[in-house]
């Protein structure tokens, strides 16, 4: 294609938004923009983002690359060294001529310069200043509907009252003020799209342009957004094509795709749309275009650190079933991230839990979590009713787990490898043999059954020579707690390894399973200031579980609560107000002063 043969691109993106409007089957929130759009073009009911949270969803967007295939880009917040192998959606486009415009988040996770990505990228980025001639693709992102409009957006629109309260979350007055205001940013920011298809059919461009809407990740209401369910990982896609370019979509104006679809398929999507090849770095396939393919039907996505709090979840989403792995069962869902405790819906589940009037299922958050998840969503669109140990669902999850493995070697996931270890990097710059993943893969396979009978393992692992390994078998030491103590010998021994990712592990399972401060003293010398932040940080995630031990590093996690790094800051200042006593749910733990960077999406 050439010229004014190929179509402009209009990308409408909103903030940690979930499938809404009448389009989806909501009958509260009011999106007529986006309801257009699905009446005139193809509507994909099951599309998923690739982690529940903006940054690393982020990078995958603008690379086509899960971001666990590039340590530590899957982390929320972090920034990776941008590889040369690896290539922009947006600079291939200019390359072929595209002018194109993002108006105006990045957050890409990355140190990538947005002035070498972008024709411009900025708060007055606009189709309507390319030169004469030129094809474009303007992406605009408006904030609106970001998390934080849960802190200070009033409920005009819905009424708590008309809200549905989902069977995880508990039926508290602070939930549903939650669950409504998001209404009135739902219709804020479809305005913002509103005016700009009236703009794209001003400049005499709507037959001449295709119009996709998506949002970064899901959201936003208590358990969503950071968590691999529904709520936090699908997303709507709605892909307007107009009559000329009609060869271009596969569907026919008007058509709902129910096969799932993942975020990761959208940059091959627009280079194919524009008649680019598609690089082979990039890890999905064009949906639509000259080079379109029949969706995967999956969707793959993960969760690792979030803000001050560690996790490690891996999942997999057919057109029915979604499948959890949880790599740290012994931490419970409801780690304390400070900014997400600035909703109050949060605040109220805390406090509920607390006073001890949570049922099962609304309780479920604050414990530790299983090591597999397995949900219908046909029947328990909630995802309350874990399936995993359902002898009628075996095959179905044997496969599931099949294909969540074969993903995981595929891209090679940097999940494994701790935050801050050398090994994280983009796979094929690294060494043959140097992150051996399959054999790791296997000990963390081990580890997260929680078995004691497995205790040897982990003490001969505890051995060997490659770092991560290490790490695995003192996080399966760990995940046994109290069962570990006839592995004291050897989790002594680990205090002293040269890692400090490896001392950190062992250091809380001794701290756990021996009666003695050896583990908290470990665990105070990496508060040190000597160390980076990811070493701080998990040494500080290890003391909130070693309870009234933990006072022991008291000096340090003072100093810590001034440190620069802003989740070094909030995870010790959380830790101190516990150990003293001061500490209730609406205590405000995130830094304020850092508040006017994170409203503008960075969280």
């Amino acid at each position: 294609m050439t010229g004014a043969s190929r179509p402009n691109i209009l990308w409408l993106m909103s903030e940690d938004c979930s499938p809404h409007g009448a389009a989806y089957g909501d009958v509260l929130g009011r999106m007529p923009a986006i309801d257009r759009l699905a009446r005139e073009g193809v509507l994909f009911e099951q599309a998923f983002c690739t982690a529940p949270v903006c940054a690393p969803s982020r990078f995958s967007l603008i690379t086509g690359v899960h971001a666990a295939s590039h340590g530590p880009a899957q982390h929320m917040r972090a920034v990776s060294p941008f590889p040369d192998a690896l290539d922009t959606y947006a600079e291939l486009l200019r390359e072929a001529g595209y002018y194109c415009t993002n108006n105006a988040k990045t957050d890409y996770n990355t140190d990538l310069d947005k002035d070498a990505v972008w024709d411009e990228s900025s708060a007055t980025a606009h189709w309507r200043d390319r030169p004469d001639g030129a094809p474009f693709l303007a992406v605009f992102n408006p904030m609106d509907t970001h998390e934080s409009a849960l802190f200070h957006e009033p409920v005009t629109t819905v009424s708590p009252e008309q809200v549905r309260v989902p069977e995880f979350l508990p039926d508290l007055p602070e939930i549903r003020a939650d669950l409504a205001r998001y209404y009135t940013a739902i219709e804020k920011v479809d305005r913002v799209f509103t005016r700009l298809l009236r703009e794209l059919e001003e400049d005499g461009l709507w037959e001449d342009t295709v119009v996709l809407y998506s949002s970064d990740h899901g959201g936003v209401g208590p358990r969503s957004k950071r968590f691999c369910y529904d709520e936090g990982l699908r997303v709507p896609l709605v892909v307007r094509v107009p009559a000329r370019f009609a060869h271009l979509s596969p569907w026919r104006p008007g058509e709902r795709v129910t096969t799932a679809v993942s975020h990761i398929d959208l940059a091959p999507t627009l280079l194919s749309l524009a008649d680019v090849r598609v690089p082979a770095s990039m890890q999905g396939r064009p949906l639509l275009g000259r080079a379109a393919e029949p969706p995967a039907g999956l969707a793959f996505g993960g969760r690792d650190r979030m803000g001050e709090r560690y996790d490690f979840v891996r999942t997999v989403r057919d057109e029915r079933y979604r499948y959890l792995r949880n790599y740290a069962p012994h931490r419970p869902y409801g780690q304390h991230v400070a900014y997400m405790w600035m909703a109050r819906g949060y605040q109220a589940w805390e406090a509920a839990h607390l006073a001890g009037t949570l049922d099962e299922p609304t309780d479920r958050f604050f414990r530790p979590k299983p090591a597999e998840e397995l949900y219908d969503l046909a029947e328990d669109p909630d995802e309350t009713h874990n399936l995993a140990d359902d002898p009628r669902h075996a095959e179905r999850l044997a496969t599931l787990r099949d294909l969540l493995d074969a993903h995981l070697l595929r891209v090679n996931d940097n999940g494994f490898i701790p935050e801050g270890s050398p090994l994280q990097g983009y796979g094929p710059s690294r060494e043959p043999g140097a992150y051996p993943l399959r054999e790791v893969m296997a000990l963390a396979a081990t580890a997260i059954t929680r078995d004691p009978a497995n205790l040897a393992t982990f003490v001969t692992a505890l051995t060997d020579a490659h770092e991560v390994i290490r790490y695995w078998a003192a996080q399966g030491l760990l995940m046994l707690g109290a069962d570990a103590a006839p592995a004291a010998t050897a989790l002594e021994t680990a205090l002293d390894d040269p890692s400090a990712h490896v001392r950190i592990a062992a250091a809380e399972a001794y701290g756990l399973a021996v009666d003695g401060p050896r583990g908290v003293v470990v665990l105070a010398q990496a508060l040190s200031p000597e160390h980076p932040p990811p070493i701080r940080l998990q040494a500080l995630n290890a003391l909130v579980y070693l309870g009234t031990d933990a006072a022991l590093a008291e000096d340090g996690l003072t100093a810590a609560a001034d440190a620069d790094h802003p989740g070094v800051r909030s995870a010790a200042r959380y830790l101190l107000l516990r150990l003293r006593g001061d500490y209730t749910p609406d205590t405000v733990v995130f830094d304020n002063d850092h508040f006017d960077a994170q409203h503008t999406g960075l969280v």
